[in-house]
């Protein structure tokens, strides 16, 4: 075969020489074509293209679920998609085989015909009917389900003369067996456009259903395959029916290359493999994060340069690279020492600092208060030679010459994220929203602003204070009572009451708001503010120990719970509230979010739940400019 394409491609540039040489003549046919087939060099993949994000998928797949278990290898197949022309010789592998049943599938549906088929299975379904005699009392509905070939009729039937016990039994299950075949033949007929003309009955039939159903089946995984790289969802066991053992074999080659390839990502990226799949570990954590603050933030990458910094000050307590002159009231904590000596010995030597008269003027008016004397080399008439005159020279530094830092302020800010996981929060997968949210929130805090506070408080019946690790294992709380109205109260100071014994998907935004303000006045800082994600009214609350449960939402709850957000607003916090859609939501709760606060001097922002973890994010970064500006 080489030395057979040796001499084609010899021939070839013969031919072509040849018919160069004679411009006369026409230039003839001939040569090699070459065709590449699924090669487009804009397409091709590059060797650096990013792994697939199996952390990310991890992630989302828990936080979907609200618990830690095991990731299984299965669940990860399925969660990544790949590109198929990252692995040699698949694309094609996959193709051939695909070809090959298709025209398998061909070959059957233009050899056989199944009309005959049709025709045979009911003549087998009336050939079992005519063996049945039943009863007189079922004779009716008997005759009514075999004219209307109704197998769930005969069902009934079968079970109305005594099933097993029943003199029917046997010739009964017969009949319904036929009359479940004639349907499978039906269902070939018109499901596939068979063209032959040999003939086939019932059981040929039902055989050639059963191979046809399984090639369509293998087609369907094998094009999967090509999409996504996943050889893996193929039934290789069925699949050797029809293919060649190597084929087969060189398929599950590549299922386990691409297992081998998928675990060395998911070991990058903090995916760690045990005995029962895969475990997230911190490091998954924080990729995922990061992978959120950077789709939160594409938007802004052109116009980014880094971490948000406040206006340049005075008096802040960053020192910034720049300087400006010395002014009265400049703290000489922020002396810019060298250069303040450097300007000084210019102005010293009588250098002109870019025309400074000023600078001059003084300089004139130091020589007069204490001259120094100029030492010229061999000057004898002091007694001083110049290396004895050099290290002596005396410089007096004056205000012209300093030169201060420039600084600005980067003050601490401290928030509480409080999270509705109350039982409507499962509607449209709201919770899924705030807690994509808040591990963003997390993510840019320790990662632009690692000197903030932030704390998360879970809020349903009760409220919570929750780590940042915890709020992957949130979920929505499941509703027990389903009464239009609900009237119940509960003294939590009796001990024979605990948290079990409670309905847990109300909505306790006071205590919520309490739980916030007692662990934001500790932090020193003025700068204090609670995120609140809710979609709705607060239907608990607390008065002194005992706790109140109330549904439709109550007056008594809304301003026990509006005296909390002014408790907030005099210890200098202020209230954001993102109101979540929902489809029960309603002018009153608009205007509940909107009073609180107007109150306490914050804002209500009205988005879908998808654009939720944008929205605050944005806020977040806005609101600290506002504090530092």
């Amino acid at each position: 075969m080489t030395n057979d394409a040796g001499k084609d491609r010899d021939g070839g540039r013969k031919s072509g020489a040849s018919g160069s040489s004679d411009c006369g003549a026409p230039r003839p046919l001939g040569g090699l074509v070459h065709t590449y087939q699924r090669y487009d060099p804009k397409d091709f993949p590059s060797p650096t293209a990013p792994p697939p994000d199996l952390a990310s998928m991890g992630m989302e797949h828990m936080m979907r679920h609200g618990s830690m278990r095991r990731f299984t290898p299965e669940e990860l197949a399925n969660a990544v998609k790949l590109d198929i022309s990252q692995f040699a010789g698949m694309g094609p592998a996959l193709e051939s085989l695909i070809a090959m049943l298709e025209e398998r599938k061909r070959k059957i549906l233009e050899t056989y015909e199944v009309k005959s088929a049709v025709r045979d299975s009911e003549r087998r379904v009336r050939g079992a009917a005519k063996e049945i005699t039943p009863p007189k009392k079922y004779k009716d509905a008997f005759d009514a389900a075999v004219r209307d070939e109704q197998l769930s009729e005969l069902e009934d039937l079968w079970y109305t003369s005594g099933g097993e016990k029943s003199p029917m039994n046997e010739p009964l299950l017969g009949l319904m067996h036929r009359l479940g075949e004639k349907y499978q033949v039906e269902e070939l007929d018109s499901k596939y456009p068979f063209t032959g003309k040999q003939p086939t009955d019932t059981a040929a039939a039902l055989q050639l259903k059963e191979e046809l159903e399984a090639i369509d089946k293998l087609l369907e995984q094998l094009r999967e395959a090509l999409k996504n790289a996943k050889p893996a969802i193929i039934d290789m066991e069925e699949l050797s029916r029809f293919a060649q053992e190597q084929d087969v074999q060189q398929l599950r080659d590549f299922a386990k290359q691409i297992e081998e390839y998928l675990n060395q990502i998911a070991e990058e990226q903090g995916l760690e493999k045990n005995a029962d799949g895969y475990r997230l570990t911190p490091k998954a954590y924080r990729v995922f994060q990061g992978k959120l603050l950077q789709e939160i933030f594409s938007s802004l990458e052109a116009a980014r340069s880094g971490r948000h910094e406040g206006p340049v000050s005075m008096d802040g307590a960053v020192e910034l690279a720049s300087t400006k002159p010395f002014e009265f009231g400049d703290s000489l904590a922020n002396l810019d020492a060298p250069q303040s000596f450097i300007n000084a010995l210019l102005r010293e030597r009588g250098v002109d600092r870019g025309g400074d008269t000023q600078a001059r003027d003084l300089n004139a008016a130091g020589t007069a208060d204490e001259p120094i004397a100029n030492v010229a080399p061999g000057d004898r008439s002091s007694g001083r030679t110049a290396a004895d005159a050099t290290p002596r020279v005396k410089m007096r530094m004056l205000p012209v010459d300093m030169e201060i830092h420039r600084t600005r302020n980067n003050p601490k800010c401290a928030t509480a994220v409080l999270l509705d996981m109350s039982g409507s929060m499962r509607n449209d997968g709201q919770y899924l929203n705030c807690k994509r949210m808040a591990l963003a929130l997390d993510g840019l805090i320790r990662r632009e602003y690692p000197g903030d506070f932030l704390s998360f408080v879970e809020m349903y019946t009760l409220a919570k204070i929750r780590r940042s690790s915890e709020i992957i294992e949130l979920m929505p709380k499941p509703v027990t009572i389903r009464n239009p109205v609900v009237r119940l109260k509960a003294d939590m100071s009796d001990p024979k009451i605990s948290e079990m014994q409670l309905p847990p998907h109300f909505t306790n935004i006071q205590h919520a708001l309490r739980l916030a303000r007692q662990m934001l006045t500790a932090q020193d800082t003025p700068n204090r503010q609670v995120i609140l994600l809710t979609d709705g009214l607060p239907t608990a609350h607390f008065e002194g120990s005992e706790l109140f449960m109330l549904y439709p939402p109550d007056p008594r709850t809304e301003q026990a719970t509006l005296r909390e957000a002014l408790a907030c607003k005099r210890d200098g916090i202020t209230i954001n509230i993102f109101l979540l859609p929902n489809w029960a939501q309603t002018s009153e709760d608009v205007a509940f979010a909107r009073t609180i606060a107007e109150q306490t001097g914050g804002r209500v922002f009205f988005t879908a739940g998808n654009d939720v973890d944008r929205y605050v994010l944005w806020d977040y970064v806005s609101h600290r400019r506002k504090i530092i500006g």
